[in-house]
């Protein structure tokens, strides 16, 4: 039984161009009780294999998170298959508001403890028992109401590059770390106040309005769909638009634009820019925002250091970071010491 890529993201991208046939880059979620999550995993692995499904998806005991790049002409084929899991049926799809035929070129299935890491150990917490979804009329309506506090739950390196007017931005490295933040900032408002939240397809707001019903909020709403249906139903019923600038997405493309603002500058000429790279240097692969006139400077690198060990030979590079870890510069994305211009702290 094969449950692995045959090939290469270069091979599979050199195909994709070959066949020159539309893809459609989508996501969606579901909590749920998974009894077995290896097994699942395993029969959405053979299933879209054979599809021609790519993607990343993590599947846990408490549901599944899928980001995913289909084949347009197989798009029913794959909604007939969701259709026939019983909590998956007529799950709601976001598709990308920007189509890239390479947003995956891998399909990559993984069982993780949870959907979204939230290092919550409390088993009275009912994540199904979550805030009221509004749309994205309701949702511009609400954040324009004095008594409503609006708050992004994503990540500083998201935010930096795009959220909403008013919003409070937890300046936070991960979901984490936002919720007792908010909380604490929060906690003389539990009954008076209207707390919104928003992320980027829902997922995050999902939890976090379950989360804070738990602790004793009264008045919780979360943007059904995220930003990324938000944007859409903007576009379809002629709303008006309150998200400024670009929406993160965790693909290839890194990020959609869904306002003309760029509200960021480069890390590293602090010129206005919202492209997301990462660093050329695989032995540090940091996430930071870039320009062009930089990457064409810099070679892609975030620093002389990492741009000089980029040019060695691959295998003196391979050399070099064998047995080093720098997981704590790679999660610690648009963070280091030798960006001028970063987002500070």
């Amino acid at each position: 039984m094969q449950l692995y890529n045959r090939l290469s993201a270069i091979e599979r991208a050199a195909l994709i161009d070959k066949a020159g046939e539309e893809r459609f880059t989508l996501s969606f979620y579901q909590y749920a009780r998974i009894g077995n999550p290896e097994i699942f995993r395993n029969h959405l692995f053979i299933a879209w294999d054979a599809m021609e499904v790519l993607g990343r998806i993590y599947v846990a005991h408490e549901g599944i998170n899928a980001q995913l790049s289909v084949p347009a002409k197989r798009f029913n084929e794959f909604k007939d298959f969701l259709d026939g899991i019983d909590f998956l049926e007529n799950v709601r799809l976001n598709i990308a508001i920007e189509q890239d035929n390479k947003s995956f070129l891998k399909l990559k299935v993984k069982v993780r403890n949870k959907i979204v890491a939230d290092g919550l150990n409390d088993e009275t917490f009912d994540v199904t028992n979550k805030g009221v979804h509004v749309d994205a009329a309701a949702f511009n309506e609400l954040i324009e109401d004095d008594n409503t506090v609006l708050v992004d739950m994503r990540n500083h390196y998201e935010s930096e590059i795009g959220h909403f007017k008013n919003a409070v931005t937890p300046d936070v490295d991960t979901f984490r770390d936002s919720l007792d933040i908010i909380e604490e900032d929060l906690k003389d408002h539990k009954e008076d106040k209207k707390l919104v939240m928003y992320c980027t397809g829902g997922i995050r707001c999902e939890k976090a309005s379950a989360y804070f019903k738990h602790k004793g909020f009264k008045n919780v709403y979360q943007l059904e769909g995220g930003i990324i249906e938000y944007a859409r139903q903007v576009k379809s019923q002629h709303l008006e638009n309150k998200f400024k600038g670009k929406n993160f997405v965790f693909d290839h493309r890194r990020g959609e634009r869904i306002s003309d603002d760029v509200i960021s500058n480069c890390h590293q000429c602090g010129k206005p820019c919202d492209t997301h790279e990462n660093c050329a240097n695989e032995a540090c692969h940091l996430l930071f925002i870039q320009c062009e006139e930089c990457a064409a400077v810099m070679e892609n690198c975030c620093s002389t250091d990492c741009m000089e060990i980029n040019r060695l030979p691959y295998e003196e590079q391979k050399a070099l970071r064998s047995g080093k870890g720098n997981s704590n510069k790679i999660f610690k994305k648009g963070r280091s010491e030798k960006l001028k211009f970063q987002k500070k702290t």
